[in-house]
């Protein structure tokens, strides 16, 4: 009797006994947080989650002209789990003025343009604009309109996206913020003319898209993402896709003021109701 409890508990098997590469094939079906949290479990799992096959297939179909573009590095220099981990991060490009980013959980990219990037009517003539510092932005300043009679605001940009659809947006902000004892504050003192005639706001895409969409500023002391438009991207797409897009309120019968240009925001279509700064 005592023979035959000594052979059950030599057959005893645990998590260590798991090989690598049954691990590796099971982390091809999980997200990536996911595969982090099970690399904690012991040394099978944590050397099962360095496998480049697992990682790439959670990287987007363009991750090396993402590295090479936007990391300034070469592809095949880094592993696949750290090219994952460094594309999650916001990467500023083009001078600083805009930052790409992949989402932790699917891997899919994400893209903001800074005003400093885009052709603002009046922007070098301080009666009209200002770039004024604050905390509410990814790239630090906004470009602040005090009073202008003709409004534009344009874009572009080419860009190698991965296949699939997505959504174009202006963060705007009605209003001054700040800072005051440590509280945040808005002037709306200088904010009018956006109720009188709505902004008009427009996309078109070097593969003859074409979005466009009209509405009234509205809710002084919020940041606001304004729906622009959406594009496809096919999945025989391997050049960048050219994009440009604006908004404007010309009607010069009155002037308008008070408002932060902060960003123009670009993500994947299912991302509408997520929140971005």
């Amino acid at each position: 009797m005592g023979a035959g409890v000594s052979a059950d508990s030599q057959f005893k098997t645990g998590l260590n006994d798991v090989p690598e590469g049954c691990i590796s094939s099971i982390y091809m079906y999980l997200d990536p947080p996911e595969i982090c949290k099970l690399a904690r479990l012991n040394r099978a799992f944590r050397g099962a989650s360095l496998a480049d096959f697992v990682w790439e297939t959670k990287l987007p179909s363009n991750y090396r002209y993402l590295v090479k573009e936007v990391l300034g590095q070469s592809p095949d220099s880094l592993c696949k789990k750290e090219t994952f981990a460094r594309l999650c991060r916001p990467n500023r490009f083009d001078g600083g003025t805009k930052e790409v980013w992949l989402d932790k959980n699917s891997g899919k990219l994400c893209l903001s343009v800074s005003a400093k990037a885009l052709k603002i009517t009046g922007i070098d003539d301080r009666r009209y604009w200002n770039h004024i510092p604050t905390e509410e932005s990814r790239f630090e300043t906004v470009a602040y309109l005090q009073q202008i009679w003709w409004f534009e605001v344009v874009g572009e940009l080419a860009f190698e996206f991965p296949p699939g659809s997505y959504s174009v947006f202006f963060r705007l902000h009605l209003g001054k913020p700040s800072r005051k004892f440590g509280r945040r504050v808005c002037n709306i003192d200088q904010v009018h003319g956006w109720n009188m005639k709505p902004v008009r706001f427009q996309l078109s895409t070097s593969t003859g898209q074409q979005a466009s969409s009209e509405c009234c500023l509205y809710e002084p002391g919020n940041w606001i993402h304004y729906h622009v438009g959406d594009f496809v991207v096919d999945d025989n797409s391997n050049f960048p896709t050219k994009i440009k897009f604006s908004m404007m309120q010309i009607d010069c019968t009155h002037t308008k003021g008070g408002l932060c240009v902060d960003s123009v925001l670009i993500h994947p279509n299912e991302f509408r109701h997520m929140r971005f700064k």
